[in-house]
């Protein structure tokens, strides 16, 4: 079902633009995905729930690193790419990973073209594998906007247009004036990022899934749902991840002062000591101890409030879902980062990454480089379709694709507060979601069915008596209903792979399964949700590496 009505007020849009590519999401991938299409071209609007530049987890404050590869150095060329087969589990491309490495280098180096200092070591040699995320998104903000891209900050997508069955737009509001939008355009790449739901690590308040929505109500597939189990340690009461802050130089404790490992072990701790701990306990050297501190001042901060010493002092730790923010599965691409949908491209963690990474983690160095390039690539790949004969005509008639929580309503059915705390008891819980039950599984799948019944008839925004907080109810309405629908794939996902394979882990098939080598499964439907196994096929020639 689609709907064609001129604002959401009654009225006009209080903006309505028509570009050759929209993008949907500022974060990394978004902004190269612009750069791109408009280095090819292209007028380009980027529409950002929060502020370009400091949205998300890794303009709010992340200190990572970036895969690459040397273009003239094939023995590290090599080892990079094969450095992650082996926890690929059979689901990889290792030609994407020479294609995805390579092409990461080639934006690092493009920043230092546009005039990006590069801090340097010890020895004066440029440090481009370590990314400060808040100063390269504030100087690729400022590179957007000399090459003439236009930026709407606070101004959350609601849903696509679609014309003729390709994607042709978006529309919106801004959750800090409540004005509405409108953005026609020839093509449209999602750069949404995944979603912890609501676990509260780093960033994550922007991070709810609202892509996979967007991209579902469109006709959009998604891949490797099932992998997304992925937790990480963190202090209580905080939302400061393992990888922000730890360094490698700690050691974890269960309730009973037994030293553990991380993974598995630290949530047999968890559950069964009830508890856990951890220590920056393996460095005694001041300058390393200061040089950890300065490289990561900010989660610094929650010891100096609490007063703790973590190296000398053990901290009590939790074990947090990280979700698809940190793992592989996603919306499906092809080679050009097109979704199912004409003119439709997804780029960075909205989509999946099981062609670099297959069933495990992506870790910090490969997602960075999975964002960088390929929102590079979908941009170029948006601007080719924008001008080709299908994509033009900004101005062409267009329909909104939204189907949930699109329409006000008098009074809902089901409150978003509801549907959150549905969402968070199914989804959170280590017994539940790290390892998981066929039995457990068909538990939460048919809570979620019940209340997706309630959501698809009856969930949608109550108008507040004015724009601002109306604007701020309509986001809140879809971020629920993008939640729910994305736990709705994950478990189907999930309960169809019996075996456990990468970040899909089962208690009650604990072991890979050779007849399921090579299988992917695809997931996607909003009344009914649908699954199917496709093989793995390795779709890129290796031209770029051996």
């Amino acid at each position: 079902m689609t709907h064609d009505h001129s604002g959401y007020g009654g009225s006009e849009f209080d903006i309505d633009l028509s570009t050759d590519v929209l993008v949907i999401g500022g974060g990394p991938a978004g902004v190269w995905a612009a750069l791109s299409a408009i280095d090819d071209g292209s007028t380009v609007v980027v529409v950002e729930k929060g502020y370009v530049g400091t949205s998300g987890p890794f303009g709010v404050g992340a200190n990572t690193g970036i895969y690459y590869i040397m273009p003239n150095d094939r023995e590290q060329r090599d080892a990079i790419v094969a450095a992650r087969q082996p926890i690929a589990f059979g689901l990889s491309d290792p030609a994407w990973g020479y294609r995805v490495f390579d092409q990461s280098y080639a934006n690092l180096d493009a920043m230092a073209k546009w005039g990006f200092e590069w801090p340097r070591n010890s020895g004066g040699k440029e440090d481009r594998g370590s990314l400060r995320g808040p100063t390269i998104m504030a100087f690729l903000r400022s590179v957007l906007l000399k090459k003439g891209g236009i930026v709407l900050d606070h101004s959350p997508a609601l849903e696509l247009l679609k014309s003729d069955g390709a994607a042709a737009g978006a529309r919106g509001v801004n959750k800090q004036t409540g004005q509405t939008w409108q953005v026609r355009a020839g093509s449209v790449v999602i750069a949404t990022g995944g979603t912890a739901f609501l676990s509260g690590i780093v960033g994550d308040r922007t991070h709810t899934g609202d892509g996979y929505l967007l991209a579902a109500e469109a006709g959009a597939d998604f891949s490797g749902m099932e992998f997304t189990g992925q937790y990480h340690a963190a202090p209580l009461e905080t939302n400061l991840t393992r990888g922000a802050y730890r360094s490698g130089v700690g050691t974890y404790y269960d309730n009973n002062g037994k030293p553990t490992l991380e993974g598995r072990q630290l949530v047999q701790a968890l559950l069964e000591t009830g508890g856990a701990w951890d220590q920056l306990d393996k460095t005694n050297d001041p300058v390393t101890q200061d040089l950890i501190r300065k490289t990561h001042a900010l989660c610094f901060q929650y010891f100096e409030r609490k007063g703790i010493d973590p190296f000398r002092q053990r901290y009590p730790i939790n074990f947090v879902l990280e979700g698809t923010m940190r793992a592989g599965g996603g919306i499906a691409i092809d080679d050009d980062l097109q979704t199912r949908v004409p003119g439709l491209f997804a780029a960075g963690d909205v989509t999946s990454r099981e062609k670099l990474v297959g069933a495990g983690p992506p870790g910090g160095g490969p997602a960075s480089a999975w964002a960088f390039a390929t929102g590079h690539i979908a941009g170029r790949s948006a601007s080719a379709f924008s001008k080709s004969a299908r994509g033009r005509g900004g101005v062409r008639a267009v329909t909104g694709a939204g189907r949930i929580g699109i329409e006000t309503v008098a009074k809902p059915r089901v409150t978003t507060e509801e549907v959150l705390r549905v969402v968070k008891e199914e989804i959170h819980p280590l017994e539940k979601n790290y390892w998981r039950t066929g039995a457990g599984m068909q538990r939460s799948i048919e809570r979620f069915e019940s209340l997706w019944r309630d959501v698809a008839t009856g969930l949608g925004p109550v108008s507040q008596g004015d724009a601002k907080s109306t604007a701020r109810e309509r986001l809140k309405t879809r971020e629920a209903a993008a939640l729910l629908a994305t736990g709705r794939w994950i478990y189907a996902s999930a309960n169809e792979r019996t075996e456990s394979r990468g970040l899909h882990r089962r208690k009650d098939f604990p072991d890979m399964d050779p007849g399921q080598d090579g299988q992917h499964i695809l997931s996607g439907g909003l009344d009914t949700v649908w699954l199917r196994r496709t093989p793995h096929v390795n779709t890129l020639t290796n031209s770029q590496g051996t």
